[in-house]
């Protein structure tokens, strides 16, 4: 005779969340970036309400363009390279930028090339970084085979050759060109114009579509030369275009506010570290979410908290600066 189970209670099954630990770790980012926003456009509103609004979009955007330029620029360049401590900045870049603008005070005069306006000399500045990165990958990777690492050693070369030059033209200066050098190459997020604004963003926008359409074949890129190709991924032609994206984002951030050395790598390996995932479609939008989150919250604690008792670049490249030392020490200690 059967014993009856029909009265006997089923285990109780556990019901899955439908979002993954990386995606609600992505929606509270989302928050604490959303939230750090609203109280940098509504905390302490009085008198012209309107002026003040308009003035913090425009630092507010430009902020949110930096966030994204940076951060996305540093996790795709640490893609590739599959290292964690590397910048794009070791590229030369932001040594050219700080060359372009010695050299504009130094041979033209102290206002700058004023002949193409603000939105020409912006991207003039820019063209001319990424004019150098094309030449640079198109020399080194040009033949059979990718050689990231003479890539790299290249960049350092000439990064230091750069500010090598930057320094001599810098000692030739007058005292009065040389503090309106010093306003030109230390990063800002107040001095951009409105029209440079929406360049920069247009730009921003085109690149963000291509990077998150590559987001599959970027997690194949980061497993490796070997395993990519195995895998199908044409490798030495993602691997140039993902380095001239990189190039374009940190031409269009570096003419837009200024060198910001580590930024990128402050707010890549935090996210890597929050988001706790290696895919792409999870990593691209947490770096740009913890790098609002850095920006705009840090800005927000120096204005009401510090009363401006600093400068957010200052305090951001100390931060990274600190952060690059650490991950140094700690690899070699591996």
């Amino acid at each position: 005779m059967s014993a009856d189970t029909s009265s006997t209670p089923l285990p109780a099954v556990p019901l899955k969340s439908p979002l993954s630990v990386p995606a609600r770790r992505l929606l509270l980012l989302a928050a604490l970036a959303l939230l750090a926003v609203v109280l940098f456009m509504t905390l302490g509103l009085k008198g012209n309400v309107h002026y003040i609004l308009v003035h913090r979009g425009l630092v507010l955007a430009t902020m949110l363009l930096v966030a994204f330029a940076s951060g996305v620029a540093t996790l795709l360049f640490q893609t590739v390279t599959h290292n964690r401590i590397l910048t794009p900045s070791i590229m030369g870049l932001e040594a050219l930028f700080i060359l372009i603008q010695t050299g504009l005070i130094f041979f033209v005069d102290a206002d700058g090339f004023r002949m193409p306006g603000i939105v020409g000399k912006f991207l003039c500045e820019a063209l001319l970084l990424l004019l150098f990165s094309v030449v640079l990958y198109r020399w080194l990777l040009g033949g059979v085979g990718v050689n990231l690492h003479r890539v790299l050693l290249t960049g350092l070369i000439f990064g230091t050759l750069f500010r090598s030059l930057s320094t001599l033209l810098q000692r030739l200066l007058s005292p009065g060109e040389f503090a309106i050098l010093q306003g030109r190459i230390f990063a800002t997020f107040t001095r951009a114009a409105p029209e440079i604004i929406a360049v920069a963003a247009l730009i921003v926008a085109g690149v963000a579509v291509l990077v998150w359409r590559m987001r599959h074949e970027l997690d194949v890129l980061a497993l490796g030369r070997h395993a990519a190709i195995n895998l199908g991924v044409a490798y030495q032609q993602k691997v140039i275009t993902v380095l001239l994206l990189v190039s374009l984002l940190v031409a269009v951030s570096t003419a837009l506010v200024g060198p910001l050395t580590f930024l990128g790598l402050l707010v890549a390996n935090l996210a890597w570290q929050i988001i706790g995932s290696h895919r792409h479609q999870y990593l691209l939008p947490g770096v740009f979410l913890t790098a609002v989150i850095t920006l705009v919250g840090g800005q927000l604690i120096l204005e009401r908290m510090l009363n401006m008792a600093g400068t957010l670049s200052v305090v951001i490249e100390f931060t990274g600066g600190a952060l690059f030392l650490y991950l140094l020490i700690k690899k070699a200690a591996l």
